[in-house]
């Protein structure tokens, strides 16, 4: 029997919910994407002045990756107190994080009045943007999914998921009516600071959003069984509830390797579709910046509107069917991809970014459910995000950085391709190993790892499939 506290909530509380998680990941993620055009558009020029063209935008991008060699930092500690303390307090304070950080990029100095010191802190800058959004992702998705019921957990949770797109649209689409508008020297000189100004007037927004939706009901539960275990085990239960991180390596160290894999062919194939591209179609293919962002404006938007799509597809056949799906079908579009931007035609440009998307879109909607499913409550915000968050550092960090680096060496798209294709093998062999986890009660999880003797996560998970098959 399902507990009190994993009845879905009214209607209009779960829309309340998904809404105020949907807004700010939307928000950290048009601050996260909005640096990530900015490298390959301008900050090559601005902070790294001295470079060869192409080398600056080496140089961009590697401060770009730092941001994603701090999410693994803030999975740990944001995950540690998420599951201490709760998710909604942390959620709060990743959003300060990363609008701060983005707005002090926006009042930043460049390399022609501080010298050496702009890149500097520019990389410090991101190492902020990167640790709030390491903690920001597993919060706003356990949020949705502790909220609500399995039967309908992959189509509610994968609008946070949506905050991507959204904020790429966001991002890109304030890039685009600035570049429209302002000349080249114009917005080199300052027009690209004002994206990253309003990103204060954005987060304020979202405070007051996110500072009106209720904790967990799944996670207050959780908090108060704890308590009952502690108080009645003694010292060695109190230190164990204290390290969330300790119980994800003893009982879920295959599903934090099993999300690690999987988000191999999601990270790197998004990046490669939506950062790289910028560079490779203006300096490969001869089309104008405006019309690369148009094109990532264009599918962002088709993006936001299939993901919903899919979430509720793995509803009804599983979160691995619909992963598998958009592997294998990411790592197949990738020479077709590259061949419509050689074209160079602006219809083809859309038609290979649109395309790319919606399969990546295949991966990227049931991640949130799936990942969720995986772990039990007082470690879930830890596990989730680890898995998800350590896998970037391999994926989504290196990605432009790589794929421009093949591009230099080989004048070719065929390695970044391969590239690709590597990265959708490795999820798919993931997927292989993980078990199905959509009929998963969250409470029920907790359960399985509380109880003396019972069957482990991934034990359950495969009654549960054998259950709803017969």
């Amino acid at each position: 029997m399902a507990s009190a506290a994993s009845a879905p909530p009214t209607p209009a509380n779960l829309k309340r919910i998904v809404a105020a998680s949907l807004i700010g990941t939307t928000i950290e993620w048009y601050d996260f994407f909005l640096y990530g055009s900015a490298a390959a558009l301008v900050f090559n020029k601005l902070f790294f002045p001295d470079s060869d063209p192409l080398v600056g935008t080496l140089l961009s991008f590697l401060t770009y990756a730092v941001g994603f060699a701090a999410r693994p930092l803030g999975a740990l500690v944001f995950g540690h107190y998420g599951d201490r303390i709760g998710r909604k307090k942390l959620l709060v304070l990743s959003l300060l994080m990363m609008g701060g950080a983005t707005f002090v990029i926006g009042l930043l100095p460049t390399h022609a009045t501080l010298g050496t010191a702009a890149p500097v802190l520019l990389t410090v800058l991101r190492l902020i943007q990167g640790f709030a959004l390491g903690g920001e992702w597993g919060g706003a998705v356990l949020l949705v999914s502790e909220h609500g019921d399995a039967e309908r957990r992959g189509f509610w949770a994968s609008w946070p998921q949506t905050g991507a797109p959204a904020g790429q649209l966001l991002a890109t689409g304030v890039l685009s009516a600035l570049t429209a508008l302002l000349s080249e020297d114009q917005f080199v000189a300052w027009g690209w600071r004002i994206p990253f100004l309003l990103s204060g007037v954005l987060v304020i927004v979202g405070l007051w959003i996110r500072l009106s939706v209720d904790e967990s009901p799944v996670f207050k539960a959780a908090l108060a069984q704890a308590a009952e275990r502690r108080a009645a085990a003694g010292g060695a239960e109190a230190e164990a509830e204290k390290m969330p991180l300790v119980a994800v390596l003893r009982h879920h160290w295959r599903d934090v390797l099993v999300a690690m894999g999987a988000r191999m062919a999601e990270n790197i194939s998004y990046y490669v579709i939506t950062a790289f591209i910028l560079v490779y179609a203006t300096n490969s293919a001869g089309l104008s910046k405006q019309t690369a962002l148009n094109a990532v404006l264009i599918a962002s938007a088709v993006h936001f509107a299939v993901i919903p799509a899919w979430g509720a597809l793995s509803d009804r056949i599983g979160r691995r069917p619909v992963y598998v799906i958009g592997a294998v079908g990411v790592g197949a579009w990738m020479f077709p991809f590259f061949a419509l931007i050689d074209s160079a035609g602006f219809g083809n440009l859309i038609l290979a970014v649109t395309v790319g998307l919606v399969l990546h879109g295949a991966m990227y909607a049931p991640q949130a459910a799936f990942f969720s499913e995986m772990f039990a409550t007082r470690m879930r915000y830890s596990g989730a995000s680890i898995g998800a968050q350590f896998s970037s550092v391999a994926a989504g960090a290196p990605a432009p950085l790589i794929a421009t680096a093949l591009l230099a060496e080989y004048d070719s798209s065929t390695p970044i391709a391969l590239y690709v294709i590597a990265a959708a093998l490795i999820t798919v062999v993931a997927i292989a190993c993980a078990r199905e986890t959509r009929h998963r009660d969250l409470t029920d999880v907790d359960a399985d790892t509380a109880r003396p003797g019972a069957p482990a996560p991934r034990q359950q998970a495969d009654a549960d499939s054998r259950t709803s098959s017969a």
